[in-house]
């Protein structure tokens, strides 16, 4: 005969006044940092006691119920509804659901405590994010949600976004498949297909770091600091229809920009209206691009304007910007610290001061005429108009002498940058290359002598200007420095002249970001601004000049045109011929590089160059990373970084190396002995071995590691 299963006896519920209930000494929670009484109490103010407490009989000496009762289990909710009582939102004697235990149990107190605080399971945190989305599909708002939880509405945002994430994910987040770190990752992008594509591409991948995540779901996108955002706005971005990309879990700088090609076009068009408000001054071409190189300038001979006279409105104004600022600085000389809104306002000086400095240039009208515009984005956004280039084709036409004039000036005056018959020519604005408008066409050139006939002639002459210049060193250093200034301040190319000797500068098809801003590139550029405004635009006028500078100036000024044409860059060696350089020719002009470096004492640290995550630390593998801080700065601090992913391993290699004075190989001086230049035949130095740092390296395929950009000479 079966065995009657016992069954299980609940204990009753009733509800019990307020002033008959008192906390147990068998209470086990004691520790009151962390527990908020006061949230509870709003909590219960608002939706009422959601759970009854666990009380007990107070037994007197006779073992008599007092009537009274203790809670052992439900203490917090007991001072919550103390709070209310004592703020007079509760009455005393209301009456409190509580579950009432038999005194005669063996079940102690203690573990009646203990089982409540311990066997209750917190809720999982996808729980939570759904339950806040249907809060708010059942219309209640962010701030509501906010509110009634007590927490901030950024907090619900975040929340709601998690909860938007692809349901495939949260279903592997459900599972413990992923981190909550890399689910707040894919709340980047609301693309659940791109989302389940990243996944699907790093789910069999040990690597699934949450800054992995985030860089592959926008990889196609703009950040919203970059200076085309900043120059059309995200107010107009946004408008065009366009959407933006933000991470409600880290700093996002402003978030990105998806859609690349709305962005493009809005800059493109903003650009042209800027564009076409610069042609109204007359400029014979304006060239439009988001940035331009390094370089991009050069060969152009830039026209010299005025600059306009300030107004007394416009001089007031510095005056008393200049006095507050003075002011400022002296009254808080001796703080420790700027209060916040005095170091702002001195930074709104500043910036006032640095547009009232800008004064606007005034140009010649017949300069204007013949020179353009290159409009572009400045780093902070704002458009930046560059004027006065003047191309080598559009130079004025030389005046000859009265005697050879027959048909010369007439051959001549038709030349590009020249008014047409109507006395006006159209500017020609370029964006993306693509010239938007087109001038008429040149007239004919009209030769007034045979070729023939002036080949031999001058034939004679050459010969005669060959002698005649041998025979005097000085006007011969005048010559040569006389067409290295052309060369290097006003033309694109070095033909054309009386000297066939040019330096052939040399431009960088492949650069870093960095380098335009480099403290080399501004020494250059400061030197070459400086020996600019000394030198005369008339080529009469320059040679006049150059032969009255002294020795020393001569020597410097020619010193700085040959540095043009410096080339210690590596290219690929071409081992057909042809175009390109070949492996006797590069290792040639390695090796005169490394000569060079050593005759000037060039020291690469000394020059500006620092290791860092941009130029070298973040596109190499990460076995070269613990190298280069092993030279650098000891095998203890090597040690200290090889257990380091990729990324957090070079912005640490980075800061150990900041004052290192580490160089890598393709920046050091090699010994004294490798400076022999090969002497034998091309054929036979082809076989020889690059340098070390140019070989291939084994550890090409660790993670994050981008390939070495090709680097290519002219």
């Amino acid at each position: 005969m079966a065995t009657a299963i016992q069954k299980i006896t609940l204990s009753p519920s009733r509800d019990i006044p307020f002033n008959k209930l008192t906390l147990s000494q068998a209470n086990v929670r004691r520790i009151k940092a962390g527990v908020s009484i006061e949230e509870l109490a709003e909590d219960i103010a608002r939706r009422g006691l959601l759970q009854s407490l666990n009380v007990r009989p107070i037994i007197d000496a006779d073992g008599a119920e007092t009537g009274l009762y203790e809670i052992p289990a439900g203490g917090r909710r007991y001072r919550a509804l103390e709070r209310l009582v004592k703020q007079k939102r509760l009455a005393k004697t209301a009456p409190v659901p509580c579950v009432v235990r038999d005194p005669a149990t063996s079940i102690l107190a203690e573990d009646d405590s203990l089982a409540e605080n311990i066997q209750r399971a917190p809720l999982h945190p996808l729980d939570q994010f759904r339950a806040f989305q249907k809060l708010l599909y059942k219309g209640q708002s962010e701030e509501d949600i906010a509110a009634a939880f007590f927490t901030s509405a950024h907090v619900v945002k975040q929340r709601l976004r998690l909860a938007g994430v692809s349901p495939k994910l949260l279903d592997i987040y459900a599972e413990d498949g992923m981190t909550l770190d890399q689910l707040m990752a894919f709340t980047v992008s609301a693309d659940h297909a791109r989302q389940e594509q990243v996944w699907e591409t790093i789910a069999g991948s040990w690597s699934k770091e949450p800054y992995q995540i985030r860089r592959m779901l926008t990889e196609k996108t703009v950040r919203a600091s970059d200076r085309r955002a900043m120059f059309v706005g995200l107010d107009a971005y946004e408008a065009a229809g366009g959407t933006v990309l933000r991470d409600l879990f880290q700093q996002d700088d402003g978030g990105w920009l998806a859609d690349v090609a709305l962005l493009d076009t809005l800059v493109a068009a903003k650009l042209k209206t800027e564009a076409e408000a610069i042609a109204a001054e007359g400029w014979k071409w304006i060239e439009v691009a988001a940035d331009f190189p390094y370089g991009h300038t050069h060969g152009l001979r830039q026209i010299d304007g005025v600059a306009a006279e300030r107004s007394a409105d416009e001089q007031a104004t510095i005056d008393a910007l200049n006095a507050e600022y003075q002011r400022l600085e002296a009254e808080y000389e001796d703080a420790d610290e700027l209060p916040d809104e005095v170091d702002a306002r001195l930074g709104e000086i500043e910036a006032l001061l640095g547009e009232l400095g800008n004064r606007q240039v005034i140009f010649d009208p017949s300069d204007i005429t013949r020179a353009g515009v290159f409009v572009s984005i400045g780093a902070d956004g704002r458009p930046v108009a560059d004027r006065g280039y003047v191309r080598p084709d559009d130079e004025a036409p030389l005046v000859l002498p009265d005697a050879e004039t027959d048909g010369a000036t007439a051959a001549t005056s038709g030349q590009a940058g020249e008014p047409g018959p109507s006395g006006t020519s159209r500017t020609v604005i370029t964006v993306g290359g693509q010239p938007i408008e087109s001038e008429d066409d040149e007239d004919d050139v009209i030769k007034p002598l045979p070729e023939r006939l002036v080949i031999e002639l001058t034939a004679h002459r050459t010969l005669a200007l060959r002698d005649a210049v041998a025979s005097n060193p000085q006007i011969a250093l005048t010559a040569l420095l006389h067409k290295l200034v052309i060369d290097t301040f006003q033309r694109t190319s070095t033909g054309g002249g009386c000297l066939e000797a040019s330096v052939r500068h040399v431009f960088f098809p492949a650069q870093a970001a960095d380098l335009k801003d480099s403290p080399s590139a501004c020494a250059i550029a400061e030197r070459h601004d400086a020996w600019k405004a000394d030198l005369p635009q008339d080529d009469q006028a320059l040679w006049d000049w150059l032969s009255a500078l002294d020795d020393a100036s001569r020597l410097a000024l020619l010193a700085h045109c040959v540095s043009f044409g410096v080339n210690a860059l590596y290219e690929k060696p071409n081992p057909y011929g042809g175009n390109g350089v070949s492996q006797h020719g590069l290792e040639r002009r390695l090796i005169q590089a490394d000569r060079l470096a050593r005759a000037t004492g060039l020291d690469m640290v000394e020059a500006g160059w620092r290791p860092s995550v941009d130029n070298y630390l973040g596109r190499v593998p990460k076995r070269r990373i613990v190298e280069a801080v092993r030279e650098g700065a000891g095998d203890r601090a090597a040690q200290l970084i090889e257990h380091l992913k990729k990324a957090e391993m070079a912005k640490e290699a980075e800061r150990l190396l900041a004052d290192a004075r580490w160089l890598p190989e393709p920046l050091r001086l090699p010994d004294t002995d490798t400076l022999s230049e090969p002497g034998e035949p091309e054929a036979e130095a082809s076989s020889l071995d690059l340098p070390a740092f140019l070989s291939g390296d084994e550890e090409a395929s660790d993670e994050d590691t981008e390939p070495l950009p090709a680097i290519a000479a002219e």
